[in-house]
């Protein structure tokens, strides 16, 4: 099972994987811990993370990159909207009224949802850990910000299914950072909390919690956000400055040319770099436009002046937070700081502050979400034991069902079920009083939050109907899952029915007798004319209760409830259909497969440009001895044939013609390859051979007395298969001797070792049989008392007679015959003389 947790950045991702001795950051195929969120789409394959950053500057219009942003939002979106200013490929709005991304792919022009591309880039992340573990990656947890409405999560899911994966959860990525930082601590008190505030300035988005600490355990006491401050915003106003001011200087508008936008933005995100360590800097880029090369400077102090706007927003999320918390800034004992954008040094000042305290890094500021999310699969996960440490998560956000009651002149009734804090996962049941099919709507409900849309979900639950004709006693289960997802489960009608019992099982309890649900569930009553009735943890109603019974001789009898499971129709606004994620599914199976047949395709281009330098160096080099000049002339015009044509026709080929190029070139030069590595090998392989045969033969002629049980006619069978293989491999050196090195070989290495194998099969089995066990000798009878038989601890020399009663078998252990072994490296002793 594999126990992998994926940071989903907005810029860049980062995979880390459990081991048994703690969490690692894997590195992916150019050795970096950080692979970016891009897929770039080319003429016939995508480049997807490093490789599609390596195209980025080359085909900005196809390069899709900032895919957080576009999930799950409405194209109409004012927040969505400003971003699409910035963005240099094309956006449409899709007939749902969610945004469709264009991008030219296989010689047409392809539209692809933000899910699709979020799969694309979790596929590249799963291959990159599977890379390092070397194993198939399913399992897994992936981080979210905590202001993900139900709609992006449930997208996060099915692009996660799209590329083949299945979370074990949906981790927060406040709570993911508070995890890797609890969990190590040792220190922690066991009855007073410490209050610890991680403030996440990522690349769009910046992320508030308050964490309440004791031994063993962390809660989640207040989330704040805004999700659209973070370093992208910082970059954006260097851009803007340093736009106007090539605008006037050079009299280039670099909005016009997408490209020159891409390279001013790389340059300016380094620039902010640069000022996080250094109180000015500057800027060169070359041929930025119009074949223009520009220079700038900028000092820290004007860098914080035009990014003023950015920094007032940075104090509204750490003032909700602690608000929500209950706490003062004296409250919270520490401040860490996490996140790439965390790194300006304007925001540290303004958090300082803020909390009258120094913020700590004691986290890898970009790796911490990445290693929290490792540290919840592994807790998930049966394949690993973890120190104990439990995570009381809070949802962020305020659920309600709302619905119409029977009457069709009253309002629409309305009720919290999960309130802002909520622990996750949770699950309620409500009990409504219906006549006949009716309406639920799930809802987010008080939020200042203009971007979350109130509708989730709607459920049809019915058709059902009353065997009494009276209004059906409905209980609804309401689940709030481990992914921070909402959805009404299931839908239950309860009758009661009286039925009589036998009077001996009065005594006993029923079979049926008071269920209660499996989960801890909140027990709601819904009825119109009372309303929504108080909230009781854990309440549940006696399904059966029993009559009393007047006398002896009459049966008694028990009301029974009777559970009728009703139908529950589902509507998710904005979420894929079934048979939508099977399409998307195939799709990127299709888009995988197109990748790997081009990769393939490189692979044997490269093989056969490779053959074509590797053998002309060669020729010239080591094989030169082995060909003839006349073969020599044919195989360089050959080389040098197969190279132009790799330059000009052969640029852009099948896999199946660079193969068929590969093989003709083999043909020419596999003769003399095989001559050259023959000339290298046939010398031990002869010295192997020959002390094959000459230790056998000693050993046949040899007087040792270990051999003397084996028959003289055995011995002389081995001596004469040694003379004939001796006769053979004479005659074979004589031949091959008289050949010159560009000539075919008289004899292969494989021909050599073939004989040596086959008369070691020949002679072992004559050299090492086993000698054969002794008779056992009965001693003559005798008239005179026998001794008394001593044991072998009272024996003089400390062992056994042959033949003695009294020892184990009345025999002495014979030795087996020794095994031989003539595969021996030259210089080793001969097996004769052991």
């Amino acid at each position: 099972m594999s126990v992998v947790g994926f940071d989903l950045g907005n810029e860049s991702c980062i995979v880390g994987v459990a081991r048994q001795r703690g969490i690692d950051v894997v590195l992916n195929e150019e050795s970096k811990r950080e692979t970016p969120a891009i897929v770039c789409f080319g003429d016939k394959q995508r480049f997807i993370g490093t490789a599609g950053a390596a195209n980025s500057t080359m085909n900005p219009k196809n390069s899709i990159s900032q895919i957080k942003r576009l999930l799950g939002r409405k194209f109409t979106d004012p927040e969505l909207q400003r971003d699409l200013q910035s963005f240099p490929f094309r956006v449409s709005e899709g007939p749902d009224g969610f945004p469709l991304v264009h991008a030219q792919y296989l010689g047409e022009e392809r539209a692809f949802t933000p899910t699709q591309l979020l799969a694309m880039v979790l596929s590249n992340l799963k291959s990159i850990a599977e890379g390092n573990l070397n194993s198939a990656v399913i399992d897994c947890c992936i981080g979210i910000p905590v202001y993900f409405t139900d709609m992006q999560r449930r997208a996060v899911l099915d692009a996660a299914t799209i590329a083949g994966l299945r979370p074990l959860r949906l981790f927060h990525e406040t709570t993911a950072t508070a995890l890797a930082y609890g969990i190590y601590k040792t220190d922690l008190p066991e009855n007073d909390q410490l209050n610890v505030a991680f403030v996440d300035v990522g690349h769009a988005s910046m992320q508030v919690s308050i964490v309440g600490y004791k031994k063993g355990q962390l809660k989640m006491l207040s989330h704040a956000y805004d999700r659209s401050l973070g370093g992208r915003d910082f970059d954006e106003a260097l851009f803007k400055h340093f736009a106007a001011k090539f605008k006037e200087e050079y009299k280039i508008d670099v909005y016009q040319n997408a490209r020159a936008c891409i390279r001013l933005r790389v340059a300016c995100e380094k620039l902010k770099k640069m000022l996080s360590a250094n109180l000015e800097a500057p800027m060169n880029i070359e041929c930025l436009m119009d074949e223009k090369d520009v220079r700038g400077f900028i000092k820290r102090d004007e860098f914080e002046q035009i990014s003023t706007p950015v920094l007032e927003r940075v104090k509204g999320p750490l003032e909700k937070a602690l608000a929500e918390a209950g706490l003062t800034t004296e409250s919270v004992h520490f401040v860490e700081v996490v996140g790439s954008g965390s790194r300006v040094p304007a925001i540290i000042r303004i958090i300082t502050e803020f909390f009258g305290k120094e913020p700590r890094r004691t986290m890898n500021a970009s790796e911490c979400v990445a290693r929290g999310c490792a540290l919840q699969c592994a807790i998930l996960s049966p394949t690993f034991k973890v120190r104990e440490f439990q995570v009381n998560e809070g949802f962020p956000f305020t659920i309600a069902l709302s619905w119409k009651p029977d009457s069709q002149n009253n309002e629409s009734q309305q009720t919290v079920v999960f309130p802002k804090g909520n622990p996750i996962p949770s699950v309620k049941a409500l009990t409504f009083y219906r006549s006949n099919t009716f309406v639920v709507d799930v809802l987010n409900v008080e939020t200042d939050d203009l971007q979350i849309t109130q509708k989730i979900s709607t459920y049809t639950i019915g058709p059902f109907q009353s065997s009494k004709g009276e209004k059906a006693k409905l209980k609804v289960k309401v689940r709030l899952n481990i992914h921070g997802i909402v959805s009404l489960e299931s839908a239950t009608m309860l009758e009661e029915e009286e039925v009589e019992v036998p009077v001996s099982a009065t005594s006993e309890v029923p079979k049926d007798a008071t269920k209660m649900d499996t989960d801890d569930a909140t027990d709601v009553n819904m009825q119109e004319s009372k309303g929504p009735a108080d909230t009781a943890d854990g309440a549940q109603d006696s399904e059966e209760k029993s009559v009393p019974m007047d006398t002896d001789a009459k049966s008694p009898s028990k009301k029974k409830v009777k559970r009728t499971n009703v139908p529950v129709a589902e509507l998710v606004y904005g979420a894929m259909g079934h048979d939508e994620l099977q399409k998307a599914v195939e799709k990127e199976f299709e888009m995988a497969l197109q990748d790997r047949v081009m990769e393939e395709t490189k692979e044997k281009k490269n093989a056969v440009e490779a053959y074509v330098y590797d053998m002309r160096n060669k020729l010239y080099e080591k094989y030169n001895d082995f060909v003839t000049s006349e073969d020599k002339e044919t195989l360089m015009a050959k080389l040098q044939e197969v190279e132009d044509w790799l330059y000009e026709d052969g640029e852009d080929e099948t896999k199946g013609v660079y193969l068929a190029k590969l093989e003709e070139l083999k043909k020419v030069g596999g003769p003399i390859e095989l001559r050259y590595k023959e000339s290298k090998e046939r010398g031990p392989a002869l010295e192997q051979l020959a002390y094959c045969i000459r230790s056998f033969r000693e050993a046949a002629l040899s007087n040792d007395q270990k051999f003397d049980h084996i028959d003289i006619a055995e011995k002389q069978k081995v001596v004469n298969e040694c003379s004939a293989l001796e006769s053979w491999l004479i005659e074979k050196k004589q031949q091959q001797n008289a050949l010159p090195k560009h000539a075919n070989p008289a004899i292969l290495v494989s021909d050599l070792k073939k004989k040596a194998e086959e008369l070691d099969r020949f002679c072992k089995a004559i050299m090492t049989k086993p000698k054969p066990a002794p008779k056992l000798q009965t001693p003559p009878p005798s008239d005179a008392p026998a001794p008394e038989p001593q044991s072998p601890e009272q024996h003089p020399n400390g062992a056994t007679k042959a033949g003695d009663p009294t020892s184990e078998g009345g025999a002495q252990e014979q030795p087996a015959g020794e095994q031989m072994d003539t595969d021996k490296p030259e210089g080793s002793p001969d097996p004769s003389s052991a």
